[in-house]
């Protein structure tokens, strides 16, 4: 096991599957001669050359319909859009052909690509590159949604989103770029382990609430509980979905089933959030075991996140006080 930082761990995993497969190939604004806009595409440029490390126009929708003729025609883009912000103009060839495209031909044309951005706030970006837009990916059909919080999840996710036949939205926070985590060394072939999507992760195991956290939220998960512990004698639950879809419902359902009681932290807004879709499956399929309303944690319902920058204390304090 080796400690490395997120970024660090995202460009091994697309550097190993660059390596194994000859299909995949990297693109986006600025991901080779400058390394990405967060430096996660570091060295893949000097390994793999310009025809597999390909700098675009600043054209997003052009770049994600490129991405999706080269998936159709047989090769694995891995797409990076640098804020999911920017992902907005794109959305035509997301929703309308990159979803859509393998219901259009009854599964007989696959787009396996995988469209990577960062997101979330605390980074002092402004209001148009820190939204959390994953509620927005989590209702279109046809797409898998991942959500990576720490460098080994990123590494697996990343490697397993690669190979898969369907198209992967790939969430990564900005903030997490630099945390540092355990991730497994690879084997003898140079290959690291995946993580199947819709496995969630139980961090912190727990018999008096159920805390589920998304991306950055998980840390304050994580923190909630330890407070909680320390200061009520209460003992929670922490779940890391890793994935919105598909959704490992089960391992929440048996937690809240244990509990009686869930709050759901995310960063996004409160309406038609990722934390309104798990309440109203809790409630709908858990409803009998619920001692009380699944309770959410979310980010103001604005656009401007320029004071947020010190957002981490009334997170962890709503998780509590739920």
């Amino acid at each position: 096991m080796a400690q490395v930082r997120m970024r660090e761990a995202l460009r091994d995993a697309m550097a190993e599957e660059m390596r194994r497969d000859e299909s995949v190939f990297v693109m986006g604004e600025d991901v080779g001669v400058f390394q990405g806009a967060f430096k996660v595409t570091e060295g893949l440029l000097d390994e793999f050359g310009e025809k597999r490390v390909r700098d675009t126009p600043i054209s997003e929708n052009t770049i994600v319909g490129t991405g999706v003729g080269a998936a159709m025609a047989g090769l694995r883009p891995v797409v990076e859009i640098m804020t999911v912000n920017f992902s907005l103009l794109a959305m035509d060839q997301i929703v309308n052909h990159m979803a859509a495209i393998p219901y259009m031909f009854n599964g007989q044309v696959r787009v396996p690509i995988v469209v990577r951005m960062p997101g979330g706030g605390g980074h002092q970006l402004g209001p148009t590159h820190s939204h959390s837009l994953e509620a927005m990916f989590l209702h279109i059909p046809g797409l898998l949604v991942a959500c990576p919080s720490t460098p080994a999840d990123g590494k697996g996710l990343l490697k397993a989103a690669i190979r898969d036949d369907n198209p992967v939205i790939f969430i990564e926070h900005e903030t997490l770029y630099g945390a540092r985590g355990e991730v497994a060394d690879s084997d003898g072939n140079g290959d690291g382990p995946l993580i199947n999507f819709g496995e969630a992760a139980v961090l912190r195991e727990g018999g008096d609430v159920t805390i589920v956290g998304l991306l950055r939220m998980v840390d304050v998960a994580e923190r909630a509980a330890k407070t909680l512990a320390n200061e009520h004698g209460a003992e929670a639950e922490v779940i890391d979905p890793r994935t919105l879809r598909p959704l490992d419902l089960d391992t929440i359902l048996e937690s809240v089933q244990k509990t009686n009681r869930c709050v759901v932290v995310e960063e996004g807004w409160p309406h038609g959030g990722v934390g309104a879709n798990l309440a109203a499956l809790i409630t709908e399929q858990a409803f009998d075991y619920l001692d009380a309303p699944v309770q959410r944690v979310t980010g103001a319902s604005t656009s401007c996140r320029r004071h947020w920058q010190r957002w981490r204390g009334p997170y962890e304090q709503g998780a509590c006080s739920r």
